[in-house]
């Protein structure tokens, strides 16, 4: 591309180039010899007035002198009564050129020798007439042509010069931008998601280069979120897990129980190497999309029905609040329900059998809040439990469960807290925002008089059935 603009630009110059010089060229030339022939007629004219007055010899042969151009002056006399023709000067025309200027009446051009001769016809007193001829050299006619010529070959070159150095930076500013724009997708095809295109150079190339980089964020996002449901599908697989764990811990002894227990930590811990692996790039959470929600207090009444069946076999004491009536939040069904088994499987996996929970649910005007509580040693690192895929302690936690309800809080405007609970345990509170607001960062709060009145509401005492 950049080669073929220089010779179109090149080919462009030149033929324009071609026609202004040469019609230009000649104009120089024909203006030369028009000064030239101008000059000898001054001259022929500064010796007519001379003639007009007399014909002797002597005077005129002084008027010549006189005028500088005795070199290159004649003065043809025609012949008189008793007297023959007189030729003064330098005489270089022809006697039939003479005369036939002499018969016609006006001036005339003839070549001759080195250079042309002007004539020039004069009236004598007498009524006959005399010619004044004009030697002009042939220096005189191209005089200062090949200077003229020369300074408009330069020109001429120059510009064709500068027309192809200026098509050449055009070229590399077009060719550059392109060239940057295949390396970004070969660089994209060999996987690097990093690569990105500057946007600059022509409209055109800078209109591709944003969307060369809008489709690469989409790739981007596209494998983040596929990772991401790797990772929830993961994780969703823990509480069949925790179900399976917990009916091969009720088997006894035996080859088979332990051969059960082991496939069952095997697998365990499987599952927690897809998690980590998913979870290598950072994804991006989208909040739910228009329409999309569920009602709280049926799914919690769902999950709840699952999770009290392994409680009664573990002893452990549950309760439920606020989740006799609906309540409607901007979240979807499974999103919630894989928060709430993520939540509740913690309980399970990292506090010992009889320890008692629980689940509240608050329906505000503006926010509904879910806590879950247990009677568990608490989290003695909440901030570490939070970051995203860190565990909470040593018990081999890949993070991700927190990290779930963090981002269904957050997708709707709300956050997660960790803290002590009423039980003695680890109190784990979701704020979801119903007013529709865009989701906020990790860390912000959200601070309303009425929903601080629900806090203090669930941080009082409830008893346990």
């Amino acid at each position: 591309m950049r080669w073929a603009l220089v010779k179109v630009c090149l080919a462009v110059t030149t033929m324009v180039v071609v026609a202004f010089a040469v019609p230009l060229g000649l104009v120089i030339k024909e203006m030369a010899r028009d000064r030239a022939f101008s000059n000898a007629e001054r001259e022929a004219a500064a010796v007519a007035p001379a003639l007009s007055i007399t014909t002797d010899r002597d005077q005129l042969e002084r008027v010549v002198a006189s005028a500088g151009a005795d070199s290159g002056m004649a003065v043809h006399l025609p012949a008189g009564k008793g007297q023959r023709a007189v030729d003064i000067g330098h005489p270089r025309a022809g006697a039939d050129d003479i005369a036939t200027v002499r018969r016609l009446g006006r001036a005339s051009t003839t070549g001759v020798p080195g250079g042309s001769t002007l004539l020039q016809p004069v009236a004598l007193s007498s009524g006959q007439i005399a010619v004044v001829e004009v030697y002009v050299p042939e220096s005189a006619v191209s005089n200062g042509v090949a200077t003229a010529w020369a300074v408009l070959a330069g020109v001429g070159i120059a510009l064709v010069v500068g027309s192809v150095a200026v098509a050449d930076r055009l070229g590399v500013r077009m060719v550059q931008p392109a060239q940057k724009l295949v390396e970004g997708a070969h660089e994209l095809g060999e996987g690097k998601l990093g690569a990105r295109v500057p946007e600059e150079g022509p409209n055109e190339l800078r209109l591709a280069a944003v969307a060369f980089n809008s489709m690469a964020d989409q790739v981007v996002q596209l494998l983040a979120n596929e990772r991401e449901l790797a990772a929830d599908l993961s994780h969703r697989l823990r509480t069949p897990l925790t179900v399976l764990r917990l009916n091969a811990a009720s088997l006894g002894d035996g080859p088979a129980a332990e051969q059960t227990r082991a496939a069952v930590a095997q697998l365990e811990r499987e599952v927690d190497t897809i998690i980590r692996t998913a979870r290598e790039a950072k994804p991006q959470t989208a909040a739910a999309g228009p329409g999309a929600g569920c009602d709280a207090a049926e799914v919690v009444r769902e999950r709840m029905g699952f999770w009290s069946a392994l409680a009664e076999d573990e002893g452990r004491k549950w309760r439920v609040a606020g989740a006799d009536r609906p309540v409607r939040i901007p979240v979807a069904r499974a999103d919630l329900a894989a928060a709430l088994d993520a939540l509740l499987g913690n309980v399970f996996r990292h506090t010992p059998e009889g320890t008692a929970f629980a689940v509240d649910v608050h329906n505000g005007e503006d926010a509904v809040i879910v806590l879950v509580s247990d009677a568990g040693p608490g989290i003695r690192d909440p901030e570490a439990a939070m970051a995203r895929g860190r565990g909470s302690g040593s018990t081999g936690s890949t993070g991700l469960g927190l990290d779930i309800v963090r981002r269904l809080a957050e997708a709707t405007g709300g956050d997660v807290r960790i803290g002590r609970s009423v039980l003695g345990g680890t109190e784990v509170r979701i704020w979801i925002q119903l007013d529709g607001r865009e989701p906020v960062r990790r860390g912000h709060r959200v601070r309303r008089r009425r929903t601080r009145r629900l806090v203090s509401t669930f941080n009082r005492p409830r008893s346990l059935p």
